[in-house]
């Protein structure tokens, strides 16, 4: 993710990742106690071990992360339904233009509590590089982690809505 890409987010994904950076915070500042609401453990709160310096490192990473997803985003806007693949919308592909290997999923940040119930694709991912912007009917390719390409089809792209959730 880079510093200046807007994250598009649900408004209940929005509280939800709002909520986990306050426990977080008060966590790290010590008003309440480590893991008291995420499971993780009180180890190494006086700093005398490795899993408790381990505990904050994760904790400090998560903090960062959230603060730069929370910066400026686009929370509960629908996108135009022209279409056109874009974070915020259900995007059904077929790999290689056959209909009988297709995939739906939502073009948004992977965040596992932010949208339960849905498959998600990263815009960020190589796979979501190459299709934002695509149209319904494009081919597009993009390279996998071994090096080959792969063809992808955008078969279907709708505007993000809980209640039509895959």
């Amino acid at each position: 993710m880079t510093d200046t890409q807007q994250v598009w987010l649900t408004r209940d994904g929005y509280e939800r990742l709002k909520s986990e950076l306050l426990q977080l915070t008060r966590e790290r500042a010590g008003d309440i106690p480590e893991g008291a609401q995420s499971g993780v453990g009180n180890a190494g709160r006086d700093g005398s071990d490795e899993q408790g310096g381990a505990v904050r490192r994760e904790r400090n990473q998560r903090i960062r992360k959230l603060q730069q997803m929370l910066q400026d985003p686009v929370v509960g806007q629908e996108p135009p339904d022209d279409g056109i693949a874009e974070p915020g919308m259900v995007l059904t592909i077929a790999y290689g233009g056959g209909e009988d290997d297709e995939e739906t999923f939502l073009l948004a940040e992977r965040e596992q509590d932010a949208y339960p119930d849905v498959e998600i694709c990263s815009p960020d991912s190589p796979l979501g590089r190459a299709l934002v912007g695509a149209a319904e009917g494009e081919q597009r390719e993009y390279q996998l982690p071994d090096g080959r390409s792969m063809s992808v089809t955008l078969v279907r792209a709708v505007p993000y809505s809980p209640a039509a959730a895959i």
